[in-house]
């Protein structure tokens, strides 16, 4: 039995952002990858919809750029033969101001050949603002 794709892409983006090494990351992405991190574009602007190995790579450097991962929970995972769904907590620290930030998504991955062709990420991105700001954000309350 092979090791499924959905491991060695996760380790690989793992040392890319922790340890900047994009090669490992870039030989699994596939030339006409799909890649959408769903979420506040303008305070996460490596957020939104990417299309090319170029584009992904660029929004892992920025990625790179602004975290360090921690640690990684999987809570709960699907794998099929050439694809993958995981709801994950992540523990990150934001470079800029060495603040902790606890992360939770949702990831769903497809795969081809072992490369990456298709991830969609949507993030808890209410408590991610709310880490960011600093402070709890109060909505009007609906009947």
């Amino acid at each position: 039995m092979t090791e499924h794709s959905l491991w060695r892409f996760s380790r690989a983006l793992h040392r890319a952002i922790n340890e900047r090494q994009f090669d490992e990351l870039e030989a699994l992405i596939d030339d006409d990858v799909q890649w959408a991190i769903y979420g506040p574009i303008d305070m996460f602007p490596f957020f939104g919809a990417r299309h090319g190995r170029a584009a992904v790579l660029e929004v892992c450097r920025r990625i790179a750029d602004n975290v360090r991962v921690h640690r990684s929970e999987r809570e709960s995972i699907m794998l099929g033969v050439d694809s993958a769904a995981s709801m994950m907590r992540y523990s990150l620290t934001a470079l800029d101001s060495n603040k902790p930030i606890s992360l939770r998504l949702a990831q769903f991955a497809q795969f081809k050949g072992g490369r990456l062709v298709s991830l969609r990420v949507i993030v808890d991105t209410f408590d991610l603002v709310e880490q960011t700001l600093g402070r709890p954000i109060h909505l009007p309350k609906i009947a």
